[in-house]
């Protein structure tokens, strides 16, 4: 069970993400300050009370190899959490260094020793948004994608990406994953 100032937290970050992707009756409108790629972040409960399991919708970054994508993350909220950072994963299958492929556990600083309460379910989500245009090859859960991204091979990386982004997540594939 989530501390009262854990979900007060995360009561008002549910509010703000609703606001700012434009999905609430007082604002219709997605606002300019919102990351265009995060295209859902909510609780699996919505309705309920428990607010330790939530979903997110990121889009691929436009400019790189996961364009067209569409990704799902499951993130596990603790009770301790702002103080602690979340457990986020891929669910959707993704070709990335600091990605597991077995599990879709994400290596990323902010997800461990460089979490603060100054961070937010949104912002990780934008921290992966920018770590799938920029791994980071030395602390890889993909060791063969790992591999293929530091001998410089940028066209057969890059054509791993697309192929698995093009296989796993597609528009259609979502719904079937949620």
């Amino acid at each position: 069970m989530a501390s009262s100032t854990s979900t007060k937290r995360l009561l008002k970050e549910y509010a703000t993400t609703q606001r700012e992707l434009g999905l609430t009756s007082t604002h219709p409108h997605r606002s300019p300050s919102a990351n265009p790629d995060l295209i859902e972040l909510r609780p699996w409960d919505v309705e309920g009370e428990d607010l330790s399991e939530w979903t997110a919708i990121i889009r691929g970054p436009s400019s790189g190899f996961y364009t067209g994508g569409i990704f799902q993350l499951s993130i596990a909220v603790p009770s301790n959490y702002p103080t602690k950072p979340p457990s986020i994963k891929f669910k959707t299958k993704i070709f990335h260094p600091n990605v597991s492929w077995k599990d879709g556990e994400i290596c990323l600083d902010i997800l461990q020793s460089q979490w603060t309460p100054a961070w937010s379910l949104s912002s990780a989500c934008t921290a992966i948004l920018a770590l799938l245009d920029a791994p980071e090859p030395d602390s890889p859960l993909n060791v063969d994608a790992a591999t293929l991204y530091r001998t410089g091979d940028v066209r057969a990386y890059g054509s791993m990406c697309r192929m698995y982004t093009m296989l796993f997540a597609q528009n259609h594939l979502i719904d079937e994953q949620v």
